[in-house]
């Protein structure tokens, strides 16, 4: 494995593309998340009080909008989703709407959510918003929020191009705007993400 980034929390990677669903399977449950993109291995160490505080802060946002309303079912991680080029990854957050709630089955998803949200932390900038975004475009994913804590924004990723690895059409909102879902009836302040935490520490 390769440390890629050596603070608190770290993202360690495999040197060979050589990673499958079934050695996936045979990990411990060591508290660490462990994802298979493109047969690399990405193992992430326990995320921050603030990092799990905006997750929190999301997921109560999406459970009024989505699952109170019986739209659809809102996950959190640790939860395997296994869809083209991941086997698996361990979203933050995601949504599946009703009419899909098939792809949930024997512990896992198998099958594209209709929303993947991911909220950066000082390890896995650079998974979360090229490698995570690349596959997430090529799985065809719908839509595509990166919260990131630093900037007290978040970018709204939709209009997958798998052929491409992008997403056509990439918003920011601000620190105080209302993000606005594309692709489902949900509306949510970015301030709130963050607001009245006990600890912001990144």
């Amino acid at each position: 494995m390769t440390i890629v980034h050596a603070g608190p929390d770290r993202v360690l990677r495999s040197l060979r593309a050589d990673w499958s669903r079934e050695r996936w399977e045979q990990l411990p449950n060591d508290g660490n998340r462990y994802e298979v993109i493109d047969g690399i291995l990405y193992m992430t160490t326990a995320p921050s009080a603030f990092h799990q505080w905006i997750v929190r802060q999301i997921v109560r946002a999406l459970f009024a909008q989505i699952d109170d309303l019986n739209l659809g079912v809102t996950l959190w991680a640790p939860i395997g989703v296994f869809m083209p080029g991941c086997d698996p990854v361990q979203p933050d957050i995601l949504v599946v709407q009703t009419a899909h709630l098939g792809i949930i089955h024997d512990r896992r998803i198998y099958g594209v959510p209709d929303l993947i949200v991911e909220v950066v932390s000082p390890s896995n900038s650079e998974q979360d918003l090229d490698i995570k975004r690349k596959a997430y475009a090529r799985a065809a994913v719908p839509e595509y929020w990166i919260v990131r804590p630093a900037e007290r924004d978040a970018l709204v990723c939709s209009e997958p191009d798998p052929v491409a690895e992008l997403f056509q059409t990439v918003d920011t909102i601000p620190p105080t705007g209302v993000l606005a879902s594309p692709t489902l009836p949900i509306q949510a302040s970015i301030a709130d993400f963050f607001a009245n935490a006990p600890d912001a520490t990144l």
